[in-house]
Parts: C-alpha cells; structure tokens; sequence
C-alpha cells in the first residue's frame, strides 16, 4: 500500500518532530513512524466504510418516500439499482472488512450530515444519473461507479476535511493517496469479485505476487530515520557550514531535515540513483516548505552529494 514516496513524506514528519524536540529518544521516533503508516491504512478503511453508509442512506431515502402521505409511482416503485449496489453488498457481508471496522471502531453513524449531503450532491452528478438509467447491472459497473465517486467527492470536501481532522493528527493530508487506493480496490473487486485487506507495504504487494529480490519498503523507511536520526547534527552543521551567513540566518528546520535525509539516504542505500534521492526530496519541499525552498534543496543537497562523493563518503554514480 505505502511506497516509498509516502514512506520518505512519513519520514520527513518524524525526523521534523525530532528536530524540534530533541529529547525524543530513537525508540520514539521509529514508534511514531509505525503508527503513522498504520494511520494510512486506517483512513483506507475508514474511507472504505462510506459505502455501506451511503448506501444506508439511500436504502433510508427509498423507505421514507414509501412511507409519505401521497406517495408518487415513483416512490412507490423506485429505482433500487444503487440501493442494491453489489459493491456494498459485498463489504457487509466480508468478514474480513467488518472484523477490521469493529475493532478500529470505524462509523459514519455520528457523521449523518456528511453522509446526507454526500448523498443529495450524488444525486446531481452525471455519472450517477447515466448509472441509474443504465438496465443492465453488474458488479463491474457498480465498482465504477464507486471509483467515481472516490475519484470525485471527497478530496477538496471542506466538511470531510474538518472531519478528518478532527479524527486523527495522522490524517491530514494523507486523503489524496488513500482515495487511489479506495479506487485501487475497486478495480480488484471488478476483477475478482472479493475484497482483500492491503498490506501495508508496496514490497509486500510485489512480494504476495510473486516477485523476487524486492527490498523490503519497512526496512528501507526505518534504515533512512535510524540514519538521519543518529547523523542530523552532523548534517546540519555541515548544512550551517555550506551557506553564508546570511543564508544560514534564514535556514527553515524542514529545509534542513530534508537535506540531511537527502545526504542519509544518499549514504545509506547504494543502489539507489543519487539523482533519484535529490528528485524526491525536492518534490516533498515543493508540498511542506516555504515556496522557495525548492530550489534552495535541490542546488544545496546536489553540491553537498557532489562534495562528498568526491571525499569518498558516498561511493556511486550520479
């Protein structure tokens, strides 16, 4: 599930905390580090849960307008395709998918105004109305329609934002890449007509098919924090050192932990390409630095790789 773009994101935030906090031992750090990548997995399954409860509430729609004074024909005899959606039908029934629901103890029941609005909003889409009208039904065409509707309803929600929030610290912008994976599933239910809990690593995925020699991606995160970990004041004296005095007056912590992690890795894992690691270190600054930081970590952390490639220090290619 987790790969090692999101892995290095997780990184960052733990190695940032430490920064600010320096009395945080190792031990608390790899701790945070786990239970932030379960968290991932978590809010999958949370987002997950909104089809039963959607469904819900349609099915609760359906018996209210049956139950009305005057009911119209088409109260009384509705379309119960998205009622009947096997998608939803096959979640209630997987063991699996409402043992893991129990025990996180994950409902929308306390979330009913999202769900109504989530519902009356889905009600005005294109893509619904073409399903509706569509006679025939499948299993197929009801996961694609759930893939719309992860694909299009919750990223820029303020409400499900709030939500969120207020659940876990974890999960404040981890949203964007759980909706893929919600969508992800929905094409493994298409596919083979069951639901399977993902593991928690993108290896482990390869792994499971079959694939041989893939390095371990709980390994490689846990390496990269044990190693900026014991090295930071190193790095960001070297850091201090590299910059004028000025610059280094205006020297942002996230700026510093990313090249510090960017040097770790570079050190720490030889078969990665050195380009590969500034690559991805600069794009994380893109989303979690100030606007200019960009630049200023991937011209910092290129001359530092050079330097240190010309020492000895890391011994591979560019």
């Amino acid at each position: 599930m987790l790969n090692r773009r999101i892995l290095r994101v997780k990184a960052f935030k733990v190695l940032y905390a430490y920064a600010e906090n320096p009395d945080l031992s190792l031990k608390e750090v790899l701790a945070s580090l786990e239970l932030s990548a379960e968290a991932t997995r978590d809010l999958y399954l949370y987002m997950l849960a909104v089809v039963p409860a959607l469904t819900a509430e349609a099915a609760k729609r359906v018996e209210a307008a049956r139950g009305k004074f005057n009911p119209t024909e088409e109260d009384l005899n509705p379309n119960l395709k998205f009622v009947n959606n096997g998608v939803s039908a096959l979640l209630e029934k997987d063991p699996d998918f409402l043992r893991l629901i129990e025990k996180k103890k994950f409902s929308w029941e306390q979330q009913d105004a999202f769900i109504h609005n989530l519902y009356e909003t889905l009600k005005t889409r294109e893509y619904y109305t073409a399903y509706m009208a569509d006679e025939k039904s499948s299993l197929a065409a009801d996961a694609a329609l759930w893939k719309e509707i992860f694909a299009n309803e919750f990223e820029d929600d303020e409400a499900l934002s709030a939500i969120l929030e207020d659940s876990s610290i974890h999960w404040a912008d981890e949203l964007p890449y759980v909706l893929n994976t919600c969508i992800n599933s929905m094409d493994e239910i298409a596919r083979t007509g069951r639901w399977s809990f993902p593991p928690l690593y993108q290896s482990d995925i390869l792994t499971a098919r079959g694939k041989t020699g893939v390095d371990s991606d709980r390994d490689f995160v846990r390496s990269l924090v044990t190693a900026t970990y014991g090295r930071l004041k190193e790095y960001d004296a070297l850091i201090a050192g590299s910059v004028s005095k000025w610059d280094r007056d205006r020297l942002y912590t996230t700026d510093i932990v990313l090249i510090a992690m960017g040097l770790a890795e570079a050190e720490t894992f030889p078969a990665i390409p050195v380009r590969v690691t500034i690559n991805e270190y600069v794009e994380i600054s893109k989303y979690y630095s100030t606007p200019k930081s960009h630049g200023f970590v991937n011209g910092l952390l290129d001359r530092l790789v050079k330097e240190r490639m010309a020492q000895g220090i890391i011994n591979k290619s560019l």
